[in-house]
């Protein structure tokens, strides 16, 4: 493709230098990857500025720049000035692959919480529909027997049109993506035409990026606002807004498209009525615009019924019919890692669920709490150079709906885990609970309390072998992450593999 091409597919003020006809091969934000005639855009992140490393792309084959400070233009080539570099190169990848979201149906779901459950039941009830979905997100990409690693929720502008029209071609004819606020403030995701953007929930989350919830709220509402915006390519457009969290209102009010909106506590257009939570499930009765209807689900909890009446939202916004919704939602078995059972034969309900924000482990928990026989055990940690002020929150949220606390690691990073742990358990102290330690934990615990444990294999194995017939153990944080992150060095570590291990061996 041209570069001249590009230039034009970008529709933003640009200054050029050089043949602007010259041909590019590739697209290429990393100058260790550049290729002969690719097109290098010099970023600036938070680590490193991309401008530093044009030099090296020239080297490498570049054939051309993408650049905002031109005093770092190198010479006799081409260079193209632009005011945000993320932005260009956004809409010159969706250029450059052919704009991949004009051909199919683009759902994006963004939220603190809920994302993954929630693109999955999409997923589930766009196939029903006979729309097969590709899905984008935390987990992994995928289409049907294609899965591609996901080392971001939501992936460089680049790699996410190369995926997107990779998975296109294979035979998608819808695509369901989580959009993270990370993308959405770097501008990943301008070169997608979305057709639908659900709104989940906002709670505390990377502050450690964001600074400010102002700023993490500001970053959501980019999806509303500015990429819901009709046009020829894809004139109907719909905002799916759970109403009862506190920012939905803010959020639907702002929408730059027609709102559906969903929830509980409010007069939503989408709702559940008679609904019953058991541990085989949710049951009750789908209330919807064009209808109402029986369903069963074998999904677990309140925050649950969330994601599925989200789900059922986006059905109603692309006018399926309601038995489709309902098979859909009632076809969908599990998400990895996401209250994911590891089966045993000691009477006790070992569970791994993602939540790693107090919102999060606030909303599994109090399910537990609704479904338990017995005593809830929870085993938990927080990441390392990540937001620290969610660790005391977390740490009182479990205290208060445990009856044991297993204080551990997570993904420590550069930080000292001791130190992590410290903070953490300063949530927990002035719930007044008994700290107690592995000497006192041997009989094992009658009495409400907590213990810090560094290691998290140690933990897990602790958590097990303190459980009794009808309890219920909670590894929360990691969910389906297979690896620890300790220092620089990324380690396999699977809490589920590490559950069942512990189930043969720690009691």
């Amino acid at each position: 493709m041209r570069l001249s091409e590009l230039i034009s597919s970008i529709q933003i003020p640009v200054r050029t230098s050089g043949d602007v006809e010259v041909d590019i091969s590739g697209l290429f934000y990393d100058s260790r990857l550049v290729r002969q005639g690719g097109l290098f855009f010099a970023l600036k992140g938070a680590a490193a500025d991309g401008h530093l490393f044009i030099e090296a792309a020239v080297k490498s084959g570049a054939a051309a720049v993408v650049l905002e400070d031109a005093s770092y233009a190198p010479a006799d080539m081409p260079i193209v000035q632009v005011h945000d570099a993320r932005l260009a190169m956004s809409r010159m990848a969706a250029a450059f692959f052919g704009y991949p979201t004009h051909e199919v149906p683009v759902i994006g779901i963004t939220g603190t919480n809920g994302k993954t459950t929630t693109t999955y039941l999409v997923e589930s009830i766009l196939n029903k529909a006979g729309v097969p979905a590709a899905v984008l997100g935390t987990i992994q990409y995928r289409f049907a027997e294609t899965i591609i690693p996901s080392p971001h929720t939501t992936p460089e502008s680049v790699d996410l049109q190369r995926t997107l029209r990779e998975l296109v071609n294979l035979g998608a004819r819808s695509v369901v993506m989580e959009v993270s606020s990370h993308a959405l403030d770097q501008r990943r995701v301008d070169g997608c035409a979305f057709d639908i953007g659900v709104f989940t929930n906002l709670t505390r989350d990377h502050l450690d990026y964001h600074k400010e919830m102002d700023c993490y709220l500001e970053s959501k509402q980019r999806l509303f606002t500015e990429l819901l915006v009709a046009d020829a390519k894809k004139p109907e457009r719909h905002a799916v807004i759970n109403i009862d969290d506190p920012y939905g209102s803010l959020i639907a009010g702002a929408a730059a498209c027609p709102v559906i909106t969903y929830g509980l506590m409010s007069e939503a257009l989408v709702t559940a009525r008679n609904v019953h939570f058991t541990t085989s499930g949710i049951s009750g009765v789908l209330a919807t615009p064009g209808g109402e209807t029986a369903f069963h689900s074998r999904l677990l909890g309140r925050f649950n019924l969330y994601n599925i009446l989200a789900a059922v939202s986006v059905g109603v916004a692309m006018d399926l019919r309601l038995e489709v919704i309902r098979a859909g939602i009632e076809g969908h078995e599990k998400v990895a890692g996401r209250l994911e059972s590891v089966d045993n034969d000691r009477g006790i309900t070992v569970l791994v669920d993602y939540a790693h924000t107090g919102d999060a482990l606030e909303n599994v928990l109090k399910t537990l709490q609704e479904i338990a026989s017995a005593r809830v055990i929870t085993v938990f940690g927080c990441g390392g150079n990540r937001d620290r002020g969610k660790r005391p929150i977390m740490g009182e949220i479990a205290g208060r709906y445990s009856d044991m606390t297993i204080i551990t690691s997570d993904n420590p990073r550069r930080e000292d885990p001791g130190v992590i742990i410290g903070e953490i358990r300063a949530g927990i102290v002035p719930l007044g609970i008994k700290e107690y330690t592995v000497e006192e934990l041997s009989p094992g615990f009658d009495k409400k309390g907590f213990i810090a444990i560094e290691a998290r294999r140690e933990a897990i194995c602790l958590a097990v072998r303190l459980a009794r017939p009808g309890d219920i153990v909670l590894l929360a944080g990691k969910g389906h992450e297979d690896y620890q992150i300790v220092g620089g060095d990324k380690l396999h570590f699977d809490d589920r593999e590490e559950a069942a291990a512990a189930l043969q061996v720690c009691y």
